[in-house]
């Protein structure tokens, strides 16, 4: 189907307009797509979505991204100019340099480049809009763009704090550069938060990276009043509110994808302190049989997720990739023929044909209110993203009596401690049994470095924790570090589960509120393991230490 056709039928333009076009073609000869844009009559973003639709091509906004340093030593800025391309990411272990380009079809173009660049490269071509490319050059090209780079340049300049107040960013302005600079570094590194802390007279800039806490950088203080403006303006907060906290969110082209941060920021002695979540689309969802979980416990999982009615509670501490699991279970039960709706706070990872609301307090739209209205829209599937009190947790099990799949969060230590904390809550024995049909529980680990792990023959108490006999002749394996992991260890996190499936026996057990001991005895009974049993497999395989298992469960019970 020819341009016009297409956007005719996509709505786009209308026939007297594609003919005024054609006509203007012929007495130009241009390009019809160009003729669209210099008329008004379609702008090129919308052309751009157009063509890489009709050529099951992937399209970028070049609106909104920041290319990678890394990724513009590639290509020179005469050629860039000369070719109209603009490299946005190279990712250095799979050796692919990501290239937007006006015309993905241009095998001459990219021919050329590679052999600039050499075979041992691969060139992941990607349609952008002429005009943004032509901007994006000019914005990206001639500027400092590392952030020792951008330090020294500001050690040499004046701040231009109208420049930084510009929502579409000033290029010009180092510091408009340094915060982005900052940003996609901590995304390039793994970074799950970054941490801006404003000391009496520095500001320390942290990363947490599988898991920890690591410092980053420290800047001089006067460089900070800046930077609060910047992440205030990028982020949608009110630049003239310093004594309030604040909640914002961003929206970035980084490393080649989209990636969100949630920010937050709160007063302190020295400044307001701001703390960024990143939220990374790409890896944020993952499929369910890559949690890493065992093929008996995975179909326990699907089995639960079978049930057409009940409560499903993941559980665990702050930061256990609780969420990353609702959404994984999610994921494997998204199809046309269920209505599944969230209710959160706040929506982080958009997911397609699910409706997803966030509590908004303005309105006094909460979890226990929001469930109500959820319940009128004909939902088969519920995700209520925490049950923190008595209202939040009748409303989830009221929507579970009347015949939903409801999918929630709780803080607890254990899958078994469930219970008692939702007694504690305020929901009787006689309504939590017979409505949970299955709870998780989980935590998040390091993973040793491939590259540096070293092994080792335990030690006779290491062997008792993890219940080998002693001519047992298992290795272990220990933190070593390497360049690769930046000399820690470790690298990357994996996730520790159990899966308690609620049967008839066990409810029956809640209903005469029985205790702690006597459900984990039974649970037992049915082949229930628990985290620490899981992380003592993870230690088997090499996966792991049992120094890190033992930072996040209590291993002394078995001892």
């Amino acid at each position: 189907m020819k341009l016009g056709e297409l956007l005719i039928n996509q709505g786009r333009l209308t026939e007297d307009r594609l003919n005024i076009a054609l006509i203007e073609q012929r007495k130009s000869g241009e390009q019809l797509g160009k003729i669209l844009i210099q008329l008004g009559f379609v702008s090129e973003s919308r052309l751009r979505e157009t063509l890489g639709e009709s050529l099951d091509q992937e399209s970028i906004d070049l609106s909104g991204v920041v290319p990678d340093a890394d990724a513009l030593k590639f290509v020179s800025q005469e050629t860039a100019r000369q070719h109209n391309i603009l490299p946005l990411s190279f990712d250095s272990k799979a050796r692919v340099l990501t290239l937007a380009i006006e015309d993905v079809f241009n095998l001459s173009v990219i021919d050329r480049l590679r052999a600039q660049i050499g075979n041992k490269v691969e060139i992941k071509p990607v349609l952008a809009g002429q005009v943004e490319l032509i901007t994006a050059i000019d914005q990206f090209y001639g500027y400092e763009l590392s952030i020792d780079g951008i330090l020294h340049e500001l050690e040499t300049g004046e701040i231009n704090y109208q420049g930084i107040q510009a929502e579409d960013g000033q290029y010009d302005q180092p510091l408009v550069r340094l915060v982005d600079a900052i940003l996609s570094d901590a995304v390039k590194e793994g970074a799950s938060d970054v941490h801006f802390e404003p000391e009496e007279y520095f500001l320390r800039i942290r990363y947490r990276i599988d898991g920890t806490l690591r410092q980053i950088r420290s800047l001089h203080k006067t460089y900070w009043s800046a930077i609060t403006v910047r992440l205030k303006v990028i982020s949608g907060m009110n630049i003239a509110e310093a004594r309030a906290p604040q909640d914002g969110r961003i929206t970035m082209q980084l490393v080649g994808h989209a990636i969100d941060f949630r920010v937050s920021s709160l007063p302190t002695t020295h400044g307001e302190n701001f703390v960024l979540r990143i939220l990374d689309r790409d890896k944020g969802i993952m499929a369910l049989d890559k949690l890493g979980l065992p093929e008996d416990t995975l179909s326990l999982l699907k089995i639960i997720m079978a049930r057409p009615e009940g409560i499903i509670l993941v559980t665990g501490p702050t930061g256990s990739g609780k969420t990353t699991t609702l959404y994984s279970m999610l994921t494997h039960i998204n199809t046309v023929d269920v209505n599944i709706m969230t209710l959160e706070d706040p929506v982080e990872y958009p997911m397609t044909m699910i409706r997803q609301t966030s509590i908004n307090d303005n309105v006094k739209l909460g979890f226990a209110d929001g469930i109500r209205t959820l319940m009128r829209q004909d939902p088969d599937i519920i995700l209520v993203g925490e049950i923190r009190d008595e209202d939040t947790a009748e409303m989830a099990f009221r929507a579970a009596m009347t015949g939903h799949q409801v999918f929630s969060t709780l803080h607890t230590n254990s899958a078994i401690g469930t219970i008692s904390r939702l007694v504690d809550i305020g929901v009787s024995p006689e309504v939590l049994s017979g409505n949970i049909i299955g709870v998780l529980g989980q935590r998040l680990i390091r993973k040793l470095c491939v590259f540096c792990k070293e092994a080792y023959q335990p030690e006779p108490f290491e062997k008792m924790i993890l219940g080998l006999d002693d001519e047992d002749n298992t290795s272990l394996y220990k933190t070593k570090g390497c360049p690769k992991c930046n000399d820690i260890g470790y690298k990357g996190r994996t996730s520790l589960l159990e899966v308690l499936k609620i049967d008839a026996d066990m409810d029956e057990l809640i209903a005469q509120r029985a205790t702690q001991k006597v459900l984990l005895e039974y649970a037992q009974s049915k082949g229930f393991r628990r985290l620490a049993d899981d992380g003592i497999r993870r230690v088997i395989e090499g996966i792991t230490s049992l120094e890190e298992i033992s930072r996040v469960i209590d291993l002394t019970d078995r001892i």
